[in-house]
């Protein structure tokens, strides 16, 4: 009787623990889940880390997984870190093709500033993600070639502008990339500065902008002694 007690004991004790003690079981996560889990993950780190500074290993135990599961979803870190840059590279994008509905051109400027602020204030870590030089091969894009696809959304804009001025609307690509260009060097110091406040930033940037629009020479010519 004694040894039949204590054969069953581990198993007795198991069944009449109160539920409240009994260890909890861990939910198991769809594969679905497991995969937006890494990504945040793994934007946290790139974002901290940068590329080179982060290890599949680090993903894997931040997790809670093994390094293998990593590279089930993934391929490996490159392919994570693929995937993070293309999400964020939308992301803003859409913010600032979104924000373009003024008809008036000075207003349009100040949209296209506040959605790049917006987005340096609502996704640091995915912005700290692209301005960095991207070591992936040019499938995953770089922050210059995010920053000629938002020029891009401001093109037709400055063409129809210059147009109506009696400028060469062929330009308007050049001066597209110059204004986006500004917004998004002066994003870069805003997003450590965090000074002035964002509003004054953006109207300070659109005063730079539409006032040299404004006054812009339809043939510019150059003083110095340099002249090709």
């Amino acid at each position: 009787m004694i040894g039949d007690v204590a054969t069953d004991g581990s198993t007795g004790s198991e069944n009449t623990r109160p539920p409240s003690t009994r260890r909890a079981r861990r939910v198991r996560m769809t594969g679905k889940e497991r995969r937006e889990q890494l990504l945040d993950i793994g934007r946290t780190l790139f974002a901290d880390k940068g590329y080179e500074g982060t290890s599949v290993e680090e993903i894997a135990a931040r997790a809670g997984v093994s390094k293998p599961v990593v590279y089930e979803h993934f391929g490996g870190k490159e392919g994570l870190y693929a995937v993070v840059v293309d999400r964020e590279m939308r992301q803003l994008l859409d913010m600032v093709t979104s924000a373009l509905t003024a008809g008036h051109p000075r207003e349009l400027l100040e949209q296209a500033a506040f959605a790049l602020l917006d987005y340096i204030e609502t996704y640091t870590d995915g912005f700290r993600i692209l301005v960095r030089d991207s070591p992936v091969a040019q499938s995953t894009g770089t922050f210059a070639s995010l920053i000629s696809d938002i020029a891009t959304q401001v093109e037709d804009i400055l063409g129809l502008e210059f147009k109506a001025r009696g400028f060469d609307p062929k330009l308007a690509p050049l001066y597209a990339q110059a204004l986006v260009g500004m917004v998004a060097l002066t994003g870069q110091w805003w997003m450590n500065a965090r000074k002035p406040k964002k509003a004054e930033v953006a109207a300070h940037l659109v005063n730079l902008a539409w006032h040299g629009l404004e006054n812009l020479e339809s043939k510019p010519r150059l003083i110095g002694h340099r002249k090709n």
